[in-house]
């Protein structure tokens, strides 16, 4: 069995849900709190023991490569006014020489397209994949349990939290076996189902570990919902050959695609550091009283 050594990130997405914010800026750098959304994802895997960091761009995200290279002027700034402590904070986050590679997707295909673009630097491997619009808050990270969980099984992992079952229709669903390790064998993915129709209320959230063979079924996938070669119509293919197991995450998944997911990952996030949550806990506090109804001098909402 191959270690997982390397992870995917798909990062070529527009971000026409953040436009003015994201007609410069990649969305994957818009920050929470004071690191951007990608950081995150790459700590992430980073703490999973992944080595090789690979990002699947498009035009405009140059700035991506940028940040995750070594700012020498910075550096050097920092060295000379005796910011030790911030100096010392951007080193450990740093990837080493040769960590991270870059491709191009060109064309807006979809996720499958763009995990497949990334087939000659992953090769011959399982490897990690992680949708870098979730972040995850946890004590462990999501990555790190589900790398675990592939040593114990050698088989493919997909990470699923709940979600209200009135809401199943807005995502992809796994269908739960029976339990083994510290996950459970999966029985069905379905994309999206039909209200009442979900073969449970787990839903998909973001992170993966594939085994290389999903690359040959990429290769000749034909276009699916919304004129894109779609990830799960290959994964439903690979299930044929090779069995899926999910592994049940227990911590709080922010989608930062949307305006409204990016805006609470900040919340959280800002409250879970102790050098600020007693002064952001004080401040939503006041803008809670503030917007109350009788506050608001009959203001319509």
């Amino acid at each position: 069995m191959k270690r997982v050594r390397k992870a995917v990130f798909p990062v070529a997405g527009l971000g026409t849900r953040f436009l003015p914010a994201t007609k410069a800026v990649p969305k994957e750098m818009l920050t929470v709190v004071d690191r951007p959304v990608i950081q995150y994802v790459v700590d992430e895997a980073r703490e999973a023991g992944i080595e090789h960091f690979i990002f699947v761009t498009g035009r405009n995200k140059a700035v991506i490569e940028d940040h995750f290279d070594i700012q020498f002027e910075l550096y050097d700034t920092l060295a000379q006014r005796g910011k030790d402590e911030q100096l010392a904070r951007l080193q450990r986050l740093q990837p080493s020489p040769g960590q991270t590679s870059f491709t191009r997707q060109q064309v807006p295909l979809g996720l499958g397209h763009a995990v497949w673009c990334a087939r000659e630097l992953v090769g011959d491997e399982p490897f990690a994949l992680l949708l870098p619009d979730m972040i995850m808050q946890s004590e462990k990270s999501c990555m790190k349990d589900m790398v675990e969980l592939y040593e114990e099984t050698g088989n493919n992992i997909i990470a699923v939290q709940e979600c209200d079952p009135l809401e199943t229709h807005k995502y992809g669903i796994v269908g739960r076996g029976e339990d083994t390790h510290h996950g459970f064998r999966i029985t069905e993915m379905v994309e999206k189902p039909k209200t009442g129709t979900a073969p449970s209320n787990l839903y998909i959230n973001g992170r993966y570990i594939l085994q290389p063979e999903i690359f040959k079924i990429l290769e000749g996938q034909e276009r699916g919902a919304g004129n894109e070669i779609q990830l799960t119509d290959a994964m439903l293919k690979l299930e044929k050959q090779q069995p899926f197991y999910g592994y049940h995450y227990q911590g709080r998944t922010f989608d930062c695609g949307s305006p409204e997911g990016f805006v609470e990952a900040n919340v959280a996030f800002a409250l879970w550091r102790s050098d600020m949550n007693q002064n952001m806990a004080g401040v939503i506090r006041t803008l809670l009283d503030e917007l109350k109804p009788s506050e608001r001098r009959g203001a319509a909402f």
